[in-house]
């Protein structure tokens, strides 16, 4: 009797398996349309998006004056590895290469635990003088001192020619500030209250709640503020100009750019001196090459917790 049974919800439960897969099996013509359409707008959107820097990276193989032919896709015409060579080569190039390593692991640290803190504490309903803060804070976003003033102030307190000018401005991102805040208000209030009847302080709340559930978007902060450290030159331009140990790789590659006046006079006088045919066109594409891989393959190792942002739940009431 009980074999029977249980044949008996096997049959019904496959029965109701073939049911819905014929369901989905059933496809209208605008469905198909439809995906179709979209199909063909995303190929294209990767195309557009991919080509680019595909061309980036055969102009940096290909030999620099067969390059000022023009006529370069996707495939070097005339492979070779000299624009590398000769962009590695630079002395300058260590020294910018472990300055800018330093700064962006030492400032997106600080920068993203110092704002998580301050997001924290302009969350808690407790807090009086939240809005306040958060409105002086929102303000930064579209009032600023302007650069004489702020390269003054940066000079009165000992900050240029300095590695600390790279990271104590930008400890405090608002922006990232009111994103990890919304966050955070969105976290149910029990677990802050259950912790403190339990005898835990905002420290331990902090560490040990928080910061555990707001990975994704912690996660999310670091990898703006890691981009901005490592593509940033402006700042290096301005307050350590004459500083040659501060300088750092996109600093670099802005005065290789800049020094570009006459492509072909350059192209001649490189290969003169150097014996390789190398222009800065090439030599630009190496350097970008170069300067863009660590960011690029900083992001799969993120991406899981993109991923875990999109479907975690948190706790319910």
């Amino acid at each position: 009797m009980a074999d029977f049974s249980e044949k008996k919800e096997k049959k019904a439960a496959e029965k109701a398996f073939d049911k819905k897969s014929s369901m989905f099996s059933r496809r209208s013509t605008g469905d198909i349309v439809f995906d179709s359409i979209n199909t063909v707008v995303l190929l294209l959107s990767v195309v557009i998006i991919l080509y680019p820097l595909l061309n980036m990276v055969a102009l940096s193989f290909n030999d620099g004056l067969d390059a000022l032919r023009g006529g370069i896709t996707i495939i070097p015409r005339k492979f070779t590895t000299k624009n590398y060579s000769e962009f590695l080569g630079k002395q300058t190039l260590p020294i910018a290469l472990r300055v800018s390593v330093l700064r962006t692991v030492i400032g997106t640290l600080s920068s993203t635990f110092v704002t998580a803190l301050l997001a924290y504490i302009l969350s808690r309903k407790e807090f009086v003088f939240k809005r306040g803060l958060s409105l002086l804070y929102v303000a930064t976003m579209y009032v600023s001192g302007g650069l004489i003033p702020v390269f003054l102030v940066y000079k009165q307190l000992g900050m240029t020619n300095s590695f600390s000018v790279y990271i104590l401005p930008g400890m405090v991102s608002a922006w990232n500030m009111l994103v990890l805040r919304t966050y955070m208000n969105g976290l149910p209030d029990s677990l802050a209250e259950s912790a403190m009847m339990d005898g835990a302080g905002h420290l331990t709340i902090f560490f040990k709640i928080i910061l555990p559930l707001c990975m994704p978007v912690i996660a999310t902060v670091s990898l703006f503020a890691a981009v901005g450290h490592w593509n940033s030159w402006f700042d290096a331009m301005l307050y350590n100009n004459t500083a040659t140990n501060l300088t750092t790789l996109q600093f670099e590659l802005q005065k290789m750019l800049s020094s570009v006046t006459n492509q072909n006079t350059n192209a001649e006088t490189m290969k003169n001196a150097t014996g390789a045919s190398v222009t800065p066109t090439t030599m630009r594409a190496a350097a970008t090459v170069i300067t863009s891989l660590p960011i690029i393959c900083l992001y799969p190792f993120l991406q899981r917790y993109f991923v875990a942002g999109l479907t975690i739940g948190g706790v319910k009431e």
